[in-house]
């Protein structure tokens, strides 16, 4: 145990997550963090037979409920908690790994605890930044960059905006969370025209919250920035860290495939005057962009726990933002956190994928930072049971996706044999690899 931390290991944590991924490594960087201080830790994941649950370093595995309902999260989390402690006024920490998860978990707050200990946010201030819409008025309140942002009423109205905005446009929806598994949706996605930006709005009723059209702040090397930290219960916000996107998935936008831990005074103070404004509590995760034009950091997105990332920001004594919140919330001091600028996180699976789509993209350390050491997201020589388990699960997953794009090809072929006759054969890009 790092000499400076002295955890209460008789409160389990158990970690939930009701986001069906089970390629979620931030999951299995949380059970590694509070189970290497020899904290119980338990999980409730999509299933018993996913990657996570092959970590020597959980206790056991839960499914997680059927449905979305915060009552019956309450109430698996109640019953999980009788049977991991012997005494009733035993409390158990809960640590929410998605945004339904947070917003569940903070409407429930006062009904669970104190058995369940839990950062005091409620649900509505938790959705000022979780909700893309909150979000934008949020930091318009206060000044903050953010990329321009529309609100349409109808379909008209959200193509006539989009073509002010400038086409291409990003369109998110409020409240990601609420979509349905399996309806082809995503969560974001660029618009490329007035045609597309009508036929996305018309699925608003499917979707269960409005669609949002933001400004495309141009993707770049360097541009893409995010901050980690934890807001104890007085408002002291230690660890808090800044990184730098080296790759990502989807190419250009999307998940973090390696970041390094990269001081930026800049997106801190902004992530931090943020967080004071709003009074938050707990594990955040911030995104921002640079915009070159303007030279502002514009904030992105605002994630209310953990992000899959998180054990980028771990300092030579252990600490990182999911140990803080333990620490905090048992009554224990949370030490001040020293910075390894250099450190590398890396996620294999989603690394390799960035790299065929750019292979010749390379990036080096910020000059007079040192070299740190690289964390991998899925192996790690005390627990290399998970890795192995992603591996197979992976292959597994790359192949299924590759045999509906090559169907659907043929399928293509089948039904326009003299559009197709003389044309190449079908590829299937990488973007058709991705998880969703």
């Amino acid at each position: 145990m790092p000499r400076r931390q002295r955890f209460d290991t008789s409160v389990p944590a158990v970690l939930v997550r009701l986001d069906r991924n089970p390629f979620h490594h931030g999951t299995l960087g949380a059970a590694r963090s509070l189970g290497r201080a020899g904290i119980p830790v338990h999980a409730v994941i999509e299933s018993s037979t996913s990657p996570v649950a092959r970590s020597r370093h959980l206790r056991s595995v839960r499914v997680r409920p059927g449905t979305d309902s915060a009552a019956e999260l309450a109430e698996l989390l109640t019953r999980i908690a009788d049977e991991v402690t012997d005494d009733p006024s035993r409390p158990v920490l809960a640590v929410p790994l998605d945004d339904v998860s947070a917003l569940a978990l903070a409407r429930r707050r006062s009904s669970l605890a104190p058995r369940l200990l839990l950062p005091e946010q409620t649900e509505e201030q938790l959705l000022k930044v979780a909700d893309k819409a909150e979000l934008a008025e949020t930091c318009a309140g206060l000044g903050l960059p953010h990329p321009r942002t529309e609100l349409p009423d109808d379909a008209d109205e959200a193509a006539a905006m989009a073509w002010s905005l400038g086409l291409p446009v990003v369109a998110k929806w409020s409240r990601p969370w609420l979509l349905p598994a399996g309806g082809g949706l995503r969560s974001t996605s660029i618009v490329r025209s007035p045609a597309e930006v009508r036929e996305l709005y018309a699925r608003t009723p499917e979707a269960g919250s409005r669609l949002l059209l933001q400004e495309l702040l141009p993707a770049g090397r360097d541009l893409d920035w995010f901050f980690h930290g934890y807001v104890d219960s007085t408002g002291r916000c230690s660890p808090g860290a800044t990184g730098r996107k080296e790759r990502s998935w989807p190419d250009g936008a999307g998940l973090t495939a390696s970041g390094r831990w990269t001081v930026n005074p800049t997106v801190e103070r902004t992530a931090r005057d943020l967080l004071d404004a709003v009074g938050y509590r707990g594990v955040c995760d911030l995104d921002f962009r640079l915009n070159r034009a303007t030279g502002a950091y514009h904030l992105l997105d605002f994630n209310p726990r953990p992000g899959a990332q998180f054990r980028l920001f771990t300092d030579p004594d252990g600490l990182d933002v999911v140990r803080a919140l333990h620490l905090d919330l048992t009554g224990r001091p949370v030490p001040p956190h020293s910075p390894v600028y250099g450190r590398r996180f890396l996620v294999e699976n989603y690394a390799a994928l960035s790299l065929l789509a750019s292979p010749r993209r390379r990036y080096a350390p910020e000059p007079g930072a040192a070299r740190g050491r690289t964390e991998c997201a899925w192996f790690a020589a005390d627990d290399p049971a998970p890795a192995l388990a992603m591996g197979g699960a992976w292959l597994a997953h790359l192949l299924r996706k590759a045999l509906v794009a090559l169907r659907r090809a043929l399928a293509s072929r089948r039904a326009a044999p003299d559009v197709t006759a003389a044309a190449p054969p079908a590829r299937t890009s990488v973007d058709q690899l991705t998880p969703r």
